[in-house]
């Protein structure tokens, strides 16, 4: 049998990742990593897009679709036998004789059961080849499922976290909308008064309707977001209900990512590259070994007789055996095209193979950073948020003491109503960044026993 030349796989791959834990097999990526971050309603809906996602129920079809291919593929290495029976009665024409209207031969009734059976000697291991392309076609299509409920499952996170921080940012909004309305109060008591003026009346009023006019925004922002979540679980938006909460009370799970060498096992985007490649490979075999002889045998047997209850009688007995040899000599090139064809597939799906394993490393070690400096920009965030309030507040008491200048006033509000818009947004930043960290590592990973672990190491 005949072997395809195996593509040189050589890639360096990193010891570790610059940005990672010190211990790399603790808080490991769990099956179930959604969970980390203890939500009931977020579990609930990834749960529910595990069962009624619409592209996770198409690839499922396409995994149905390739092992039927593959069973396809494998007719091929077994005989194909058929049956078949046949009854027929036959009367000649009367004008065929030497006068016309005489009776040009009699009746006749013909009977017959016939087994036959077929088989092509799979020498050069051409079917073989075939069968194996399209096993490994079906176990990437496998993969590529995971490749997608990982993508529908973190996009389900994703939207959800989006709902939360509109829904932080409308709580926020609704706050500051009824400071900056008691704050024009004031103004508007101190101009009766003689003390503000009209500017200051005007300024503060556009503070207002600014913060009024981020309302409409944020609500759009919550209903499409919750249209989007209704599409992940396969449901019309009509029957899909969130009640949402507060970003800040989402627990943000601790994650470290392994080893690099993991990755290559983990990920089912680089899963599925490594079984296209192999198909490649059985292809190119298949494609070599169309250049040699096919070796085909045949049989058949069975009865024929003019009357059914002859059938049963030795002498109605018929067989025929038959082998045949085909060898192309001049096809135009067409072998060898396909043999370059599939050969140039070949290298296409090794570099895609080796880009999808640079990439991977990349995501993980975008993630990490992300997941490490939003951590940090949130903390100080929330000492700016912290200090702009207290300043707000002190800046709002004085308003009420009559011993502060409107100026200071609406610098310090709406100094804390941007630090707050601010925080918001990093926080959300953080959480997908956390989503996009599990996404990188190609989702939970199931922990292995721990004898077998100290095997492996």
């Amino acid at each position: 049998m005949l072997k395809a030349e195996q593509p040189d796989l050589a890639l360096a791959i990193p010891v570790a990742y610059r940005d990672a834990a010190t211990s790399p097999h603790a808080a490991l990526p769990k099956a179930d990593w959604w969970r980390g971050f203890r939500s009931r309603e977020l579990t609930r809906l990834v749960e529910e897009a595990q069962i009624g996602n619409l592209d996770i129920a198409a690839a499922i079809a396409r995994v149905i679709q390739a092992d039927a291919q593959a069973r396809v593929a494998g007719a091929a290495l077994v005989p194909a036998i058929n049956f078949d029976a046949a009854a027929s009665r036959t009367r000649p024409s009367q004008a065929t004789g030497t006068r016309l209207g005489t009776t040009g031969g009699p009746v006749r009734n013909q009977f017959g059961t016939v087994f036959s059976a077929s088989y092509e000697l799979d020498f050069w291991g051409k079917n073989r080849a075939t069968l194996r392309a399209a096993e490994e076609t079906a176990v990437a299509t496998r993969f590529e499922r995971e490749v997608v409920a990982l993508s529908s499952m973190a996009a389900v996170a994703n939207a959800y976290f989006v709902v939360l921080a509109a829904q932080d940012r409308l709580r926020y909004a609704h706050d500051n909308i009824a400071s900056a309305n008691r704050i024009l109060n004031v103004i508007k008591q101190r101009l009766e008064a003689g003390t503000a003026s009209a500017l200051d009346v005007a300024q503060q009023e556009s503070v207002l309707y600014t913060e009024r006019a981020t309302v409409p925004t944020l609500e759009q922002v919550v209903r499409q977001s919750t249209a989007v979540l209704a599409v992940l679980v396969g449901r019309p938006p009509e029957f899909v209900r969130v009640r949402g909460g507060s970003m800040f009370n989402i627990s943000i799970p601790r994650i470290t990512p392994g080893l690099p060498t993991e990755l290559l096992t983990r990920r089912p985007d680089i899963r599925a590259a490594e079984a296209d490649l192999a198909g490649a490979n059985a292809n190119v075999e298949a494609a070599r070994a169309a250049f040699f002889p096919t070796i085909e045998l045949s049989a058949q047997g069975g009865w024929q007789a003019s009357l059914v209850s002859w059938l049963a009688r030795p002498e109605a007995a018929v067989w025929q055996i038959a082998a045949g040899l085909t060898q192309p000599v001049f096809d135009g090139a067409r072998l060898q095209g396909q043999l370059d064809l599939q050969k140039g597939r070949q290298e296409e799906l090794l570099q895609v193979y080796r880009k999808t394993i640079v990439q991977a490393f990349a995501d993980v070690d975008s993630a990490l950073v992300a997941t490490r400096q939003l951590a940090i920009r949130e903390r100080l965030q929330n000492e700016v948020v912290a200090s702009s309030r207290r300043a707000f507040q002190i800046a709002d008491q004085r308003l009420q003491e009559g011993t502060v200048d409107i100026i200071t006033v609406l610098n310090t509000q709406q100094t804390l109503f941007q630090a707050q818009d601010t925080l918001t947004q990093v926080r959300l930043a953080r959480l997908q960044a956390t989503v996009g960290l599990f996404q990188a590592l190609g989702g939970g990973w199931i922990a292995e026993p721990t004898q077998q672990q100290a095997a492996r190491q």
